[in-house]
């Protein structure tokens, strides 16, 4: 960053979603504050052509970084890309007497009233001549060069004297990208890699060679149908300006003998003479499976071939193959080395944050009502994917397309009733999405669902003592990790929680999951279980695994007692003793398990594996009492927190009958006085003391007191053996 001569350097980063079509750029706020640029100002941008645009407000991420963030269109003007350097100076727009526009690649039918509508959006535009412009008509983007800007050599601002002339011959010979950054909502880690890895060999080659090293050769992209994929390889091609060839399995493979290899070679040729180049090949899996496993000669030919190509005798030039795959085992392991696919990029089905950017690059165009709350469609849409997040938001302006065809806003017969008037009219609201919502089914949750649960510390009743612990076992190491590093411990890596049946168990792992901002994996035991050989450890193993992908991350095995039972005691010995091993190797064996905690839930702990419940697997066990008189009060304020209450309840006096109640059966009994208050009255309005002597008639507290005694002793029998084993290696060190 300099300022020789008033120019000032700055690094290119993309504009957010919300600024994609916007003709502005934002700088580092420390910058503008250092060099004195006010908000409103127009610049020039000197990159590999000289453009300008006006500068708005820096992001507060950006300080002290030294970028300015610009869209597509803007370093499409400036001719550069992202992470490029360019030089910005502070200049003043002259007003535009004459502004001649033409298309890109399309031919357009003008009228006066177009003419009127571009210059209507043109107002306030900054550019300059030779620029392009994006202008939005009815939803769509359409681009347009400024060819003859009158004063020229100066960057003009569009206002009301200003004459705009549009052309109907287009211009041709410019190359617009169809997908920018700009298009793709969250991925910022794999675009980062992708940049790196694609977009730097194929600008700027002469860096690898200055350090001696081949650049990478080949990206796998690995993740769930719909994150992205596809997406990424085309805005990588893009911006890197680079020639895109793409590979689709099937219509490679042909039942001629040495055809599908002799197609592959056309394409890496192709490639190689247009380089530098992308070539991408989707589904790789279906092209390239492990030839161990299949049977036809054809597949096993491919992949010789496919493996020959990508780093076989003949030097491949500045070509990059990008592979994507949602079943990355199912590729042939000869792939997946160093000068093949040298790297591989996991995309993981977007989380909250992702989900809200990604709606926001959907619904960029999109005539929105007011009520439309974005940031809550992004929490209630668990488990959604990119492409269905592009589904819904297309789903939710078609219903508001039906209503005003019902309503006779617009009429298909009638081309009169498509005016500005009209048009403006049609708005998709938030029922149109929750509508929407009913009819498009997430693809990530037909997988195993990961998602942080909506439940608080607020909402659990009582439990202190509980509560604290897991606070302190999972919520402590995941938001304060660098405290644990100081210290030099390690945390917990696994929870236990064992007590009588509704005592809140699985409510307190869903609160330490949600508090600590961790995803989720709820794991219920019986579901792992499989008549297949092999099945049950390998759904473990997949389990595992995807909690290392999107960690920090909570598994949480409820009923974990149907799983994980003492080895050597059941009828069925040899399957569940592979589980129980699986699960303890996944635990504490040889592959770290880095931000993951496992809570396992049980009302049967004498039935565990004794191996699951020593330190380095289950490091804490949690006894969940029955709740005594204050949980059960704090439990009745939980409950009847949206309840009417009549004057005359009183809820410690009902705390005090409800001994032997656990939080189910007091939710349960609570829901029940309601019930009974509207099935004597209709019109009732509150609920009373009656209401609630006659629920607790019905509704019997589920615990007994040898019950509790179980429980308790089997707690004291696991403390007693633990304080023995202490001493008795105390005892073999002094000797």
């Amino acid at each position: 960053m300099s300022g020789e001569e008033g120019w000032i350097e700055l690094r290119v980063a993309e504009a957010k979603q919300r600024d994609a079509g916007r003709p502005i750029v934002r700088i580092d706020p420390t910058i503008m504050r250092d060099y004195g640029i006010e908000p409103g100002t127009v610049v020039y941008i000197k990159g590999k052509r000289l453009t300008a645009a006006k500068v708005m407000y820096g992001l507060p991420e950006d300080d002290g970084r030294g970028v300015i963030r610009m869209n597509s269109i803007i370093r499409k003007n400036a001719d550069v890309s992202v992470n490029d350097t360019v030089k910005v100076k502070v200049t003043e727009a002259k007003q535009a007497q004459l502004v001649k526009l033409a298309p890109v690649s399309m031919t357009l039918s003008i009228e006066q009233n177009f003419e009127n509508y571009v210059k209507q959006r043109l107002k306030d535009y900054v550019l300059m001549e030779g620029d392009l412009i994006q202008i939005l008509v009815l939803g769509q983007s359409l681009i347009f060069q400024a060819i003859q800007v009158k004063p020229s050599n100066t960057p003009v601002i569009v206002d009301d004297e200003t004459q705009v002339k549009v052309l109907e011959k287009p211009v041709e010979n410019i190359r617009i990208p169809r997908v920018t950054w700009e298009d793709i909502g969250d991925l910022e880690e794999a675009k980062q890699k992708i940049r790196e890895l694609v977009e730097l060999p194929l600008k700027h080659p002469e860096l690898f060679r200055h350090l001696g090293i081949e650049p990478p050769k080949g990206v796998l992209l690995i993740g769930p149908p719909g994150t992205g994929k596809t997406l990424l390889a085309k805005a990588v091609a893009n911006e890197a300006d680079a020639y895109f060839v793409s590979i689709n399995g099937p219509e490679i493979v042909s039942k001629y003998y040495g055809e599908s290899e002799a197609r592959l070679r056309e394409i890496f040729d192709e490639a190689k003479r247009n380089a530098p180049a992308i070539i991408f090949i989707d589904e790789i899996d279906s092209i390239a499976p492990k030839r161990e496993e299949v049977t036809g000669e054809v597949e096993k030919r491919i992949v010789a071939q496919l493996l020959t190509l990508m780093d076989g005798l003949q030097e491949r030039g500045q070509v990059v193959v990008i592979g994507a795959t949602n079943r990355p085992d199912a590729v042939d392991p000869a792939l997946r080395r160093p000068g093949r696919f040298d790297r591989e990029i996991w995309i993981n089905p977007p989380d909250t944050r992702g989900r809200y950017e990604i709606l926001l690059v959907h619904t960029r165009n999109m005539p929105l009502e007011k009520d439309v709350d974005l940031r809550k469609l992004a929490e209630i849409t668990y488990g959604y994917t990119g492409a269905d997040i592009a589904a819904l938001a297309r789903e939710a302006a078609m219903k508001a397309l039906r209503r005003a065809l019902q309503q006779g806003i617009i009429n298909p017969d009638d081309p009169n009733t498509f005016t500005d008037e009209n048009l403006s009219r049609i708005k998709v609201t938030m029922q149109d999405f929750m509508d929407a919502m009913r009819e498009i089914i997430p693809s990530a949750l037909r997988e195993i669902y990961i998602e942080v649960p909506k439940v608080r510390w607020s909402d659990v009743g009582g439990l202190e003592e509980a509560k604290q612990e897991l606070r302190e076992a999972v919520e402590w190491p995941l938001k304060y990790p660098n405290r644990f590093k100081i210290m030099g411990i390690r945390p917990p890596k696994g929870i236990l929680l064992f007590g009588p049946p509704g005592t809140g168990k699985t409510l307190l792992a869903k609160a330490v999951a949600n508090e600590s901002g961790a995803n989720f994996i709820a794991v219920r035991g019986p579901e792992i279980l499989s008549k297949w050989f092999g099945e049950s450890e390998k759904a473990i193993r997949e389990i595992f695994k995807k909690a290392r992908m999107a960690a920090p991350c909570v598994v949480f095995f409820d009923e974990i007692d149907a799983i994980a039972p003492a080895r050597g005691y059941t009828l069925d010995t040899s399957a569940m003793d592979r589980i129980v091993a699986q699960l303890l190797a996944e635990m504490d064996g040889i592959a770290a398990l880095e931000n993951v905690v496992v809570i396992g839930a049980t009302n049967r702990p004498d039935m565990l594996d004794p191996a699951l419940l020593r330190p380095g697997r289950f490091d804490r066990i949690i006894y969940v009492p029955p709740p005594d008189k204050p949980s059960r009060f704090e439990i009745l304020k939980v409950h009847t927190r949206n309840v009417p209450l009549a004057k005359d309840v009183d809820l410690w006096r009902l705390a005090d009958l409800l001994e032997y109640y656990t939080g189910a059966d007091i939710e349960l009994l609570v829901r029940e006085a309601a019930l009974t208050a509207l099935r004597e009255n209709p019109n009732a309005t509150e609920v009373t003391m009656e209401d609630f002597s006659k629920a607790m008639n019905k509704i019997r507290a589920t615990l007994t007191p040898e019950m509790i005694k179980f429980y308790e002793s089997w707690w004291d029998r696991f403390k007693t053996s633990q304080v023995r084993a202490r001493e008795q290696r105390k005892a073999e060190i002094f000797i």
